[in-house]
């Protein structure tokens, strides 16, 4: 069994920020039916692909688990039967540029009118309303405008983009916190209703420790690099044998982690070193620190300071890039690494889902071919025939 078995989506996103709230919708358990146009299918299929003709690793990341289907949503027969699947489904999912939805007859009050349970979700760069929602966005138009660039970095250096697209999946998350809300609240009303999630608004959400120096007098926020006001030795430390990701991140907040930190070290001196003596001492002497630290990283791999500090009860962290990631054996252990046959692409290695629930294990299956599933679908929920499905891919509506 499923979590959300029961739940039929349809899928109406595009690039990141809907598709992965669709993803973990699909991964949960629910019927997700990706409604693409016909002939080239949504553009995240072709987007910074590494194989023409071939879909794009950024669309089998992000569309795993779903269905798909093909309708022309700008002709006029494609549209009605569009409209005709709404009863079907329990949840719509868009992310099209502002008022696009509206353009094609879609807007809530038009689908909510044909099924009244149905939750209509919306992603959008800066919602429907205020002074920027006739504005476009991506992922870094959010990051920057809802306040990560500005506290990324070091006070050296510009504002610096997040390596992670907190503003495309950041989003989709929030997202699909909304829709599961909104289905729970249903359970009560009968009735479903409009969900709205801004990509500003859900960085905004994301960074708001991060602009805490604000209320400290830091005004703006400062940008602190991988250092933490006021704790120390709290950095990012260089490792053996030199690389460019060849580093571990350590955090100390108690005095029982900067003890286990100086015995893991050999260097129990350090205890009784008046320079280190408490927290607020250590934070006045974080470059003499910082040398002392490194001095010993320098000389392990990242894993093996990561290994003997976790084993000492010190947070610590090797700096793992996309090849540690993909092959790491913590990862593939909890199935958030898994490998999967994709029908052209072959063997794809690729995330899990990171929601793990006791009782409805999590599938990750392959992103679906261009319309792979317009028999299923539409044969099954609508009762068109092999026939019907012909004439309407001649008339150009799927």
């Amino acid at each position: 069994m499923k979590a959300l078995d029961h739940i039929k989506v349809l899928d109406l996103t595009q690039f990141e920020a809907g598709p992965s709230c669709t993803e973990l919708l699909a991964f949960l358990g629910a019927d997700v039916i990706k409604v693409e146009p016909p002939k080239n299918g949504e553009q995240g299929r072709y987007l910074i692909t590494d194989k023409p003709g071939l879909d794009s690793p950024y669309f089998l990341l992000l569309n795993a688990s779903k269905k798909s289907i093909t309708i022309n949503l700008k002709s006029e027969q494609g549209l009605a039967l569009f409209k005709s699947l709404l009863p079907h489904f329990d949840v719509l999912v868009e992310n099209y540029g502002p008022g696009a939805v509206q353009q094609l007859g879609l807007s809530y009050d038009v689908v909510s009118a044909i099924n009244p349970r149905i939750v209509y979700a919306q992603v959008k760069g800066f919602g429907t309303y205020g002074p920027y929602s006739g504005y476009k966005s991506f992922d870094m138009i959010a990051q920057a405008t809802g306040g990560a660039m500005s506290v990324t970095g070091t006070a050296e250096t510009e504002p610096i983009r997040p390596g992670p697209t907190i503003g495309d999946t950041g989003t989709g998350v929030h997202c699909a916190v909304g829709i599961l809300a909104a289905l729970l609240q249903r359970d009560k009303t009968d009735r479903g209703q409009r969900i709205e999630v801004a990509m500003q608004d859900a960085v905004l959400n994301l960074s708001r420790i991060g602009l805490m120096g604000h209320y400290y007098g830091d005004i703006p926020a400062q940008r602190r690099g991988n250092r933490v006001a006021g704790l120390a030795p709290t950095d990012l430390y260089p490792c053996s044998p030199g690389g460019r990701n060849d580093y571990a991140y350590l955090i100390t907040t108690t005095k029982e982690m900067w003890e286990a930190l100086v015995n893991a070290m050999g260097r129990p001196e350090l205890l009784t070193d008046p320079r280190f003596v408490d927290q607020r001492v250590r934070a006045q002497h974080t470059e003499e620190l910082f040398e002392i630290v490194a001095s010993w990283t320098r000389q392990l791999s990242k894993f093996e300071v990561m290994r003997i500090l976790g084993e000492a009860g010190v947070p610590c962290g090797a700096v793992l890039d996309s090849g540690d990631i993909l092959e790491n054996a913590h990862l593939k252990a909890r199935g958030m690494i898994q490998t999967i046959e994709h029908p052209t692409r072959g063997s794809f290695t690729m995330p899990g889902c990171a929601v793990q629930m006791s009782d409805s294990p999590a599938e990750v299956r392959p992103a679906p071919l261009l319309g792979q599933h317009n028999a299923e679908v539409l044969g099954n929920l609508l009762g068109l025939t092999a026939g019907d499905l012909a004439g309407l891919k001649e008339n150009g509506a799927i």
